[in-house]
C-alpha cells in the first residue's frame, strides 16, 4: 500500500487502536529505532499519521511490560534520542500475536465477505 493512499484514507480510530501495538512491535523487529522513525515507518506502511501522543504512551507500556528496552543515544548535531529495542519477551509476544492476528483477520474477512444467495 502506498503512503499516498494511507494519507488519503483515515482509518477508523478503533481499528488503529486494535492494530497499533502489534504494528509498533513489528516495526522494531529489524532493530532499534526512535519515536519519529517509528512513526515514519508506520506511515510508510500505510497506517497514516500516528501522533506522538498516541505512540509514546504505548511504548511506555511496552517498556513496563518488558517487551522493549530503551537507551538514550547522543545526537550527532542536536539533542539525543531515546531508542527502543525489542526484547526477547517482546519478540516472543510479537510472534504469538502475529499468528493470532492472522487467524483473527481471516475470521473477520470470511464473515464480511458476501455469500451468493444468502442474506445477512
Amino acid at each position: 500500500m502506498s503512503r499516498e493512499y494511507a494519507e488519503a484514507t483515515e482509518w477508523p480510530s478503533d481499528w488503529l487502536r486494535a492494530a497499533l501495538g502489534l504494528a509498533a512491535l513489528r516495526t522494531l523487529e529489524n532493530g532499534p529505532s526512535y519515536g519519529y522513525a517509528i512513526i515514519a515507518k508506520l506511515a510508510d506502511a500505510g497506517f497514516g499519521t500516528i501522533k506522538g501522543g498516541t505512540l509514546y504512551p504505548l511504548l511506555s507500556r511496552f517498556e513496563q511490560a518488558s517487551l522493549i528496552s530503551t537507551e538514550w543515544r547522543p545526537g550527532k548535531a542536536g539533542p539525543g534520542r531515546k531508542y527502543f529495542t525489542l526484547t526477547d519477551t517482546g519478540r516472543s509476544i510479537l510472534d504469538h500475536q502475529r499468528r493470532d492476528w492472522a487467524n483473527f483477520s481471516h475470521v473477520v474477512t470470511e464473515h464480511l465477505t458476501p455469500r451468493k444467495g444468502t442474506q445477512s
